[in-house]
Parts: C-alpha cells; structure tokens; sequence
C-alpha cells in the first residue's frame, strides 16, 4: 500500500481531494470472427502483467493481445487509448463475447514538495466490446460529481468525499453479476463502485469502516464514506483492490482492511479481517480474489493478502475458504502472490518468486522458478516475477516481467513468447528493416518496463563490449564484457548508472564493440 511503503505521503493525499442491462450472451468463437482484429507478429510487451481466458482463447496486457490457437498467430485489439500510448491494461473481465479492460498510466510526481517523486498511478478510463474484440466502446474512469458529498445507505446519510480525480483511481480488477447484471469495480482511492448500464454510470458501494464487522441498511449508521484523510483515519477498508462474484452471487471485495462479502448484491456486508487469529485472513490488504471450482462440486475462493501494517502477524501469503466465509485457512505463508488459476483440483498461484502448484488445497506446493525453452534454448532473468496465471483448455499460460510463457505438460516445460524482431529479417520492411543493433522495448521506462534488451547479432565469435554513453558521449555504465559465440544476442541494461542510480530521463547512446567493427543505437529512456 502507498503509505506503508512511503511511497505517497498523507499531505499529498489531501492535496488531491479537491481535484478529485444484459450482458452480451456467448456467441460464437472468435476464430471465426478475428478478420477485423490488427494482425500482429506477437505480443506486443514483454511485462505481461495481465491474462485473461476462455476456451482456447487467451487475452493478454498491457496491450490487449490475442490468440485463439496457442500462440500460433497473434492478433491486437485496434484500441486508440493503447496504440497511441495512453494507457495500459491494468485489469481484464472476459464473460461470453464481451471484453472489458482498465487502462491507466504510471508515472513519477513530486506530489508533496519534498523533491522526491512518488509513484503515481491515474486511470485513463474502461474500454468495452461486446464482439470479441471487433469493436471497441471507451467508458470515462469511475468518478463523482463534485455534489456527491451525501449517500443514502437505508435510512442513515452519510457523508462523502466526492472523488473527482483521476489520480491514484486506476481500477486494478473488474467482475460481473450474470444474477444482477451488475458490473462492479475495485479503483483503490475510488473505492469499491457497480453499475448498472454498463459502465455509464457508477454507485459507491458502502463498506463497513475498519471499527465494524458488518454493515446492514436497517440499521443507523454516521461515518464518513471517503479515503483516509489522516494517518489515523481508520476507514482502509474502503481502498478496494480486487472484487469477485461468486458462483452463488455473492460479491467478494478485497480492500486494504480485509475481505468483505455481500450475499444481497452489495447492499450488506460482512468484514473479515486480520486480528491476530489462525482463522483469518493471512494479512488484510487483499490484492486478488479467485474461485476453484472443484470437480466435486466444491466452489473454493482463493485470496492473495499482503500485510497492511495495522495489525501484528500480518503477513504474505493465501487465504483460502470452502464454506463461504465461515473459516478460513492460512496457506502459503510469506509468498508475495499477484494471480490464480486452476484447472481441476490444481490450483496455480503466481507470485513474485516463481508459480506454485498444489493439488492437494494448498497443503503442499511445488515450485517453479526455472523456465527454460528448449525450442528457443532461453532461459528468463533469474529474479522474474510471475505477474499472472491463466488455462486455456490445452494449455498453461503465465504473465512474467520478462515475457509470456505456454506450458503443456502442467508446467514442466515451456515455450517462450516475447516482443522482438530480427536484426536482419529476411525480408526488410519499412516496419521491420534490415539494422546491426536495436534496443527494445523503445522508449524505455525503468518503472514500466523493468529493463531494456539490447540485441545484436555476431556474424562469428568474437570479443564484445557493450557501453551505455549520455547526450554528451560520457560513459554511463559498461553492461557486458568478454567472448560470445556467434549468432543473435542480447544484452539488458536496467536504467541503472555504475552507481547503480537511475539515470535521468533523456537520450542515451549504446555501443556494440567487436574487435572488426562498432554498431551504435539510441534509447530514449521516459517516465
């Protein structure tokens, strides 16, 4: 969370207080109905942040890529808010024929005045197809009126902050009500908000603040409805991260305060939070919500918790529950997760050191933390973090910071897809021409993009020296030094100097130096 990791202080966040039908029925599959879809040679992004599935086809951000035939052919939603470079994909909703993704952008601000930036999340908006991604509609980020200061909630009124900003609102996950035809949004500083016309128009859902276990409309109630204005504020239950809906219907909301479930459509609420007991969630700041449904019948919600800082014990891991609430389990203790999939009894949890896999409910867990393609002879950073999870019906997918990967053999082997050309394509295009040396991805941001790849092919083994230089052609930082075979390579730079700070935004010169010749490239290096 921004303030447990001083990343935002509480002055900035008052700063920001004054600025701030049916669903489409599956069809048919949309191998039959991808002509208008961009073609494209592969993924588009290397940070594979988000996957969504269903039936063989897999949807993947930050650029809201296709593929219906495991990776054989690729295809882009022709969105203008991603193509033109305004907004990534920070949430995917898959029901039927109907796609909706959340875009935002991330940047650097000195919101405080302090000289240090902050990292800064703000929501672009929704998009919406309801066509498999044919075409495409753009819905403005769930926000209030600047008059929204009152809320109804049975017989109480309470007041409200009107959040009016589209600073620190990104919506980090979306789900859908088929029983209400109610879609709903967790938008961190935006709360936890549903609507009712697809995406038109936004209600905030009132959750119970951090000093009550449950909210009913037949009772009175006078709190503020709002973000924390003060360290001691205690409403962080009303920061929502992740939200679900069952298969019964009930709505799972995961804030920085606990899990909260209504079984009314999101009219009660239930709180259940981290107090120091075995029977509760790991730690309260839930991040993702999932639900295995079990071959016998069993319907399992998964929980990805981090420690939120008010309560001791709290820590990383899973919480899992198979009565709907009633207890909890623990699992997976001090393991960062970020996603979950399953297929059968098998559960998949992606996390920041590796994919586990368990098939016995989380009492036991294999880990994989080397994914090695024996086609491509590539073998991924050793410190990737698996960032999501999906199966398809005949394959395993996972989202890393350093590319996508299919297995199918449940994870035993891999085949790696990434964001790259070749130096010297075959056929040269005005797309993709004939060069010695690129970087990629170009323009780079260190905190997007994690690191630049550098890639140059060698005509036969030779001694290589790989330098960053600045606009003024003083060496920044010497990345790779010593005898390489011959063929295609690459080289990372991280936007690291030989410091190991992080250099400034602005031109950079890179040098490929062979004892025959010296290949020169430009990053333009941006947050």
């Amino acid at each position: 969370m921004w303030w447990w990791n001083k990343q935002i202080c509480w002055a900035a966040l008052l700063s920001l207080l004054p600025l701030l039908p049916l669903w489409a029925q599956p069809k048919t599959d949309w191998m039959h109905r991808v002509a208008t879809l961009l073609p494209v040679p592969g993924i588009a992004d290397n940070f594979v942040s988000n996957l969504a599935a269903r039936g063989d086809s897999l949807w993947i951000g930050p650029r809201l890529d296709l593929t219906f035939d495991g990776g054989q052919t690729w295809y882009r939603a022709n969105v203008d808010s991603i193509t033109q470079g305004r907004g990534r994909v920070y949430a995917l909703l898959v029901i039927g024929d109907t796609v909706w993704a959340s875009l935002g952008t991330r940047y650097l601000a000195d919101l405080n005045g302090d000289g240090i930036d902050d990292d800064v999340f703000e929501a672009v908006g929704l998009v919406v197809s309801t066509d498999g991604g044919q075409s495409w509609s753009f819905r403005f980020p769930p926000l209030d009126a600047p008059a929204d200061t009152v809320i109804l909630y049975g017989s109480s009124r309470l007041p409200a902050i009107p959040i009016v900003s589209p600073q620190l609102t990104t919506t980090f996950d979306l789900a859908y009500d088929r029983l209400r035809h109610r879609l709903w949004v967790a938008s961190w500083y935006g709360g936890l908000r549903y609507s009712d016309d697809w995406g038109r128009s936004w209600h905030r859902a009132v959750l119970p603040p951090d000093t009550l276990d449950a909210l009913r409309p037949e009772r009175s109630y006078f709190f503020r409805v709002g973000p924390p204005t003060s360290a001691q504020d205690r409403y962080d239950n009303y920061f929502a991260f992740a939200v679900h809906v069952d298969g019964a219907g009930a709505v799972w909301a995961g804030t920085a305060g606990g899990i909260n479930r209504s079984e009314d459509g999101g009219l009660s609420w239930d709180r259940f939070a981290n107090e120091g007991y075995p029977n509760a969630p790991t730690g309260n700041w839930i991040v993702a919500i999932a639900e295995q449904v079990r071959p016998n019948g069993q319907h399992v919600l998964w929980f990805a918790t981090r420690p939120a800082g008010r309560t001791p014990g709290e820590t990383f891991g899973i919480t899992r529950t198979a009565d709907g609430g009633r207890t909890f389990e623990q699992v997976l203790l001090g393991e960062r997760i970020n996603d979950f999939a399953f297929r059968g009894d098998t559960v998949y949890a992606a996390g920041d050191n590796g994919l586990f896999v368990s098939t016995d409910q989380g009492r036991t867990w294999q880990t994989i933390r080397d994914f090695y393609d024996p086609t491509s002879r590539r073998v991924l950073r050793p410190d990737v973090r698996v960032l999501a999870v999906a199966t398809t019906r005949r394959h395993l997918w996972i989202g890393t910071s350093d590319g996508l990967l299919r297995s199918d053999d449940g994870g035993r082997t891999w085949r790696l897809f990434r964001a790259e050309v070749p130096v010297k394509p075959t056929t040269p295009s005005p797309q993709v021409p004939r060069v010695d040396t690129y970087a990629y991805p170009n323009p780079f941001s260190p905190m997007l993009d994690a690191f630049v790849r550098i890639r140059y092919d060698l005509a036969q083994p030779a001694s290589v020296r790989v330098h960053v230089f600045d606009f003024g052609l003083q060496r920044v930082r010497t990345l790779f030094e010593g005898m390489q075979e011959a063929g295609a390579h690459e080289v990372i730079w991280d936007g690291l100097d030989a410091r190991g700070v992080r250099v400034a935004n602005g031109v950079y010169f890179y040098a490929v130096e062979t004892d025959a010749a010296t290949y020169w490239g430009k990053i333009l290096v941006i947050e």
